[in-house]
């Protein structure tokens, strides 16, 4: 039996090292997690009368046989063009979602289209359903 003792090592074992590294990594992963949580301060109060609300959003809806609905109640053309103008008057900026049928005819919704450009609403939405 004969000793290695002149054979020297030449390779370097990194596999405690990169688990140091790695834990050193969740260490740090796990600190400033918890570190972006914030301060906890006593806010002050306000009166009931400061408070601001969100715009409500309005909804327009035309069913398949072209009637048209502002949030649920039935109006014509020129009454949703009225009761535009009475929500702009008291909001000048709100959001508008227009709803149609897919059976609907695409001119009943351009028209209600052009009066929401005619009445300077820029906030529109149109609803879809995702496909299956």
């Amino acid at each position: 039996m004969q000793a290695d003792s002149g054979k020297s090592y030449d390779d370097i074992n990194v596999t405690p090292m990169v688990d140091l590294y790695l834990v050193l990594l969740l260490i740090f992963i796990i600190m400033t997690t918890a570190g972006v949580q914030g301060t906890k301060v006593n806010l002050p109060k306000a009166s009931s009368a400061s408070k601001m609300d969100a715009p409500k959003s309005q909804a327009i809806t035309v069913n398949n046989e072209g009637k048209v609905f502002l949030n649920t109640v039935p109006v014509s053309l020129e009454e949703l063009e009225q009761k535009l103008a009475a929500i702009k008057a008291k909001t000048p900026e709100f959001p508008v979602v227009v709803r149609g049928d897919s059976q609907t005819q695409y001119q009943m919704i351009m028209n209600v289209l052009d009066v929401l450009g005619r009445s300077g609403i820029t906030q529109i939405g149109l609803a879809t359903q995702a496909p299956k």
